[in-house]
């Protein structure tokens, strides 16, 4: 009687580890073909938030798809508080002007200032003003979205 029991035992502790070795060392699964696409840009991501202080509806929305064309990840887009403001400002609030300087390349429009504020989270904060006009081919997917094709 002793013996089947102790034979149950060890197979049992013989499943267990074999069970534990398998989710222990398992291989990661692979990427599904076509189905992730890598986020465009550099190897690190320039975070950008867009704000629109131009007081014309819908412009933080085409400038935030004119700057994730150009490769740079903007993570926040609203409204600016205050009064409408004439130029367009790219506020640097960590590292270096790079991300600003690629983000008025891509505007077409911009002064660079430095304002460091480490509470938001993104190396550049766009403040569009009324200087700012989108490209047609922006404002022609935003129209297009708008009216569902």
């Amino acid at each position: 009687m002793e013996q089947p029991v102790r034979r149950l035992a060890l197979i049992g502790a013989g499943v267990l580890l074999l069970a534990f070795l398998a989710v222990r060392y398992r291989s990661a699964p692979a990427a599904l073909p076509d189905h992730a696409f890598p986020i465009p840009g550099e190897p690190r991501r320039l975070m950008v938030e867009v704000l629109n202080g131009s007081g014309r509806v819908g412009l933080a929305r085409t400038a935030t798809r004119v700057l994730r064309r150009g490769g740079l990840d903007v993570v926040f887009f609203g409204n600016a508080e205050g009064k409408p403001g004439k130029v367009t400002q790219l506020l640097v609030r960590r590292g270096d002007s790079t991300a600003a300087r690629r983000a008025a390349r891509l505007l077409g429009v911009g002064v660079t200032e430095w304002a460091p504020d480490s509470t938001r989270r993104v190396d550049v904060t766009v403040i569009l003003g009324a200087d700012y006009a989108p490209p047609a081919d922006a404002l022609g997917a935003e129209l297009g979205g708008l009216l569902g094709r």
